[in-house]
């Protein structure tokens, strides 16, 4: 295996680093840490071994030992989302936008544990025994986080939503006129 095989996994190491660091540039420090250390190591992969997999714990484990060295919690989280529109319709788009922007913000307001999981399940199509492995859990317990972690955000979204729709509903409510 070649190191340049390893580069198809930058943007979803990224998306994973954002997650754990919750700051762009520790993001960055963390996949660049990865791939140094991935690339140290690749002579001693096994051949049919996941590489993706692999790059994820690696990633995983610079991280935790970020945090056993720093022992500072980080701040806050991106979720850059791409936005693919399937109609011309800018109406339709606005509205696909608009709710992409609510899952995001939602996303962001779960517990580290919920929104790890999320992503790896959701945005990188981890399946169960991977996030199992990278997590360094039983299978049982990944699909019962993901279990909560999917109902809380249906919680948050289904609140969100809620209330914005009632934002919006008394932003465009006649005023009575004053009495005089």
């Amino acid at each position: 295996m070649h190191g340049s095989e390893t580069l198809q996994y930058i943007d979803h190491l990224f998306r994973y680093a954002m997650v754990l660091s919750r700051n762009r540039a520790e993001a960055e420090d963390l996949v660049q840490e990865t791939y140094v250390r991935a690339l140290d190591a690749l002579e001693r992969l096994q051949p049919g071994s996941n590489v993706k997999a692999w790059m994820f714990t690696i990633l995983r484990n610079v991280w935790r030992n970020q945090l056993r060295s720093q022992r500072a919690a980080p701040n806050t989280v991106e979720l850059d989302g791409e936005h693919v529109a399937t109609s011309k319709d800018p109406y339709a788009v606005l509205v696909t936008n608009m709710e992409g922007e609510l899952v995001r913000k939602a996303i962001r307001q779960l517990p580290d544990e919920a929104r790890e999981i999320i992503l790896l399940r959701e945005y990188e199509a981890m399946s169960y025994q991977e996030i199992a492995d990278l997590l360094d859990c039983p299978l049982g317990t990944v699909m019962s986080r993901l279990g909560r972690a999917r109902a809380r955000l249906r919680i948050l979204i289904s609140q969100m939503a809620e209330s914005a729709s009632w934002r919006q509903q008394a932003a465009f409510e006649p005023t009575q006129p004053p009495r005089g």
